[in-house]
C-alpha cells in the first residue's frame, strides 16, 4: 500500500503514515461494525437455546437492533456520581476500548495480510490483552462506590490468574512453531498431524493445551459461567455500575471485542488460522479470510452456547480452578513439549 501512495507522488515518509492509518481503518472499522452484529448474533443464540425469538422487529429479522440501541444510549446523558474521581472515571472505559482494538495489530485474517507483521506479535498481545485490566480497575476505583470497587478487584484477580495460564500455553504453542510471528505460527501448522490435518489441534500433546486456552479465554473476558464480576445477586453490574450513555456503551464495545479477539487467537493458535481444516488443494481454492471468518464464527458460538447453558461458578471454584488446576497442568505440559522436542526434533 505504501508502494501505491508513493505512485501517486507522496514521499515515503508520507506514503507510509497515509498506508497506517488506512490499514487500522480497514480493520478498526469494520471490527466496530462486526461488534455491533455480533451482539445480535449472541441474542439470537441464545433466544434460540431459550425457545425464544430474540431480536426481531427493527430492521429485518432484527438486524438493525443493535444500532437502535446504540442511538438510545448515545442520546442519553452521561451521569458523573459527584462523589467520582472525574478523569479517571471518564478515561477508564476508553482505555478499555482502545487496548481492545491495538490487540488486532498482529492477527493475520490472511497470508501477508496483517497490519504490523512483527517478530514478537504473540508478545505483542499477551502485553496488549494485559493492559485491559488497568480499564477495569480505574472504574472500580474512580467510581467511589462499593460494589463497583470489589467487582473491580474481583476482575483483576480473575484476569490475572488466568493470564498466567495462558502464558504457559502459549509457550507451547511458540516451542511447536519455533516463532513468535503470527504468520510463522499459522504456517507451522500446515499439514501437521500426518501431512493432513492443519492444526495444532490435532496434535495428541497440544489438545490439552487448546480446551484450557478455550476455557481461559472464557474466563479473561469474564463470560459465562466466570461472569462473576457482574453476578446480579452480590455485585449489582460489576465494575461498570455506575456508568451510564456512551461511557457504558464503551465497556459493553470492548467486552465484545475481547471476546471476538480471543475467538481469533483460538482460530489461529490452534486450528491453522487462514487455512483450511485440510491440507487438500481443492480447499485452498477458497480465500483465506474466508476461512479465517468461518472459525472466529464458529468460536463465538461456542461462547454464545457456554454463556446460555452452563451454570455460574462461585468464585472460590473459579480461583482454585486457575490455579491448583490450570497452572500446574501448563507448567508440566510445557516440560512435557519441550522435552519431546528435545527428544525428536533436536536429537
Amino acid at each position: 500500500m505504501t508502494a501505491f501512495f508513493q505512485s501517486l507522488g507522496m514521499s515515503y515518509e508520507w506514503a507510509w503514515f497515509v498506508s497506517t492509518i488506512c490499514g487500522i481503518l480497514l480493520i478498526a472499522l469494520p471490527l466496530m461494525l462486526a461488534v455491533a452484529m455480533i451482539i445480535y448474533v449472541d441474542r439470537k443464540i441464545w433466544a434460540a437455546m431459550a425457545l425464544r425469538r430474540g431480536p426481531n422487529v427493527v430492521g429485518p429479522f432484527g438486524l438493525l437492533q443493535s444500532f437502535a440501541d446504540g442511538l438510545k444510549v448515545f442520546l442519553q446523558e452521561t451521569i458523573i456520581p459527584s462523589a467520582a474521581n472525574k478523569g479517571i472515571f471518564l478515561i477508564a472505559p476508553v482505555v478499555t476500548f482502545t487496548v481492545a482494538l491495538m490487540a488486532w495489530a498482529v492477527i493475520p485474517f490472511n497470508s501477508g495480510a496483517i497490519l504490523a507483521d512483527i517478530n514478537l506479535g504473540l508478545l505483542y498481545v499477551l502485553a496488549i490483552s494485559s493492559l485491559g485490566v488497568y480499564g477495569t480497575i480505574m472504574a472500580g476505583w474512580a467510581s467511589n462506590s462499593k460494589y463497583p470497587f470489589f467487582s473491580a478487584m474481583r476482575a483483576s484477580a480473575q484476569m490475572i490468574s488466568y493470564e498466567v495460564s495462558i502464558g504457559f500455553i502459549l509457550i507451547c504453542v511458540v516451542l511447536w512453531a519455533g516463532s513468535f510471528n503470527m504468520n510463522d505460527i499459522v504456517h507451522a501448522q500446515q499439514g501437521h498431524v500426518l501431512g493432513i490435518f492443519n492444526g495444532f489441534v490435532f496434535n495428541p500433546l497440544l489438545f490439552p493445551m487448546w480446551v484450557m486456552f478455550l476455557i481461559s479465554s472464557l474466563a479473561e473476558t469474564q463470560r459465562a459461567p466466570f461472569d462473576l464480576t457482574e453476578a446480579e445477586s452480590e455485585l449489582v453490574a460489576g465494575y461498570q455500575t455506575e456508568y451510564s450513555s456512551m461511557a457504558f456503551a464503551a465497556y459493553w464495545l470492548g467486552e465484545y471485542a475481547n471476546v471476538l479477539l480471543m475467538c481469533a487467537l483460538n482460530a489461529t493458535l490452534f486450528f491453522g488460522g487462514w487455512l483450511p481444516p485440510l491440507d487438500i488443494p481443492v480447499l485452498y481454492l477458497v480465500p483465506g479470510f474466508i476461512w479465517f471468518l468461518l472459525k472466529v464464527f464458529f468460536f463465538f458460538f461456542v461462547f454464545s452456547w457456554v454463556k446460555a447453558t452452563v451454570p455460574r461458578y462461585r468464585y472460590d471454584q473459579l480461583m482454585r480452578l486457575g490455579w491448583k488446576v490450570f497452572l500446574p497442568t501448563s507448567l508440566l505440559f510445557v516440560v512435557v513439549v519441550s522435552g519431546y522436542l528435545m527428544l525428536t526434533r533436536y536429537s
